[in-house]
């Protein structure tokens, strides 16, 4: 990996409007690490990092391990690893590299991570 460094998200927010289009190597940009809830660790030492892109737009990555979670309204699409998510008094998914994946919001959520997964993903913001 070449751990590419990115300007901060307001920087991209004006190269945006200026040029029009960016570009972002998903798998070789450097994500910042962040705090898991404590009371949001099931099981192992799952570590999340991401990069906000701006908007509700970002690269997220998390650690195998298991940890809960309340869901924003969002798209996301598995760049890599695998997990099983399961949604309390709902379904349960496998997530692969190339799957298309929705959440709802508010849903609560058991992420068991197999294999580090990273995402690229939008959130929608309630109007």
């Amino acid at each position: 990996m070449s751990d590419v460094l990115m300007p901060d998200v307001a920087d991209l927010g004006r190269m945006l409007a200026t040029a029009g289009a960016f570009s972002v190597p998903v798998h070789d940009v450097r994500l910042t690490p962040e705090t898991l809830d404590p009371d949001q660790i099931v099981a192992g030492d799952p570590v999340t990092s991401s990069l906000e892109l701006g908007d509700g737009r970002g690269i997220w990555e998390i650690t195998p391990g298991v940890v809960t979670d309340v869901e924003s309204d969002e798209i996301f699409v598995v760049l890599s690893g695998r997990a099983t998510i399961a949604v309390e008094g709902g379904t349960t998914i496998e997530i692969t590299p190339g799957d298309v994946c929705l959440l709802a919001a508010g849903a609560r959520t058991t992420w068991i991570v197999h294999e580090t997964v990273r995402k690229v993903y939008q959130t929608r913001r309630s109007a």
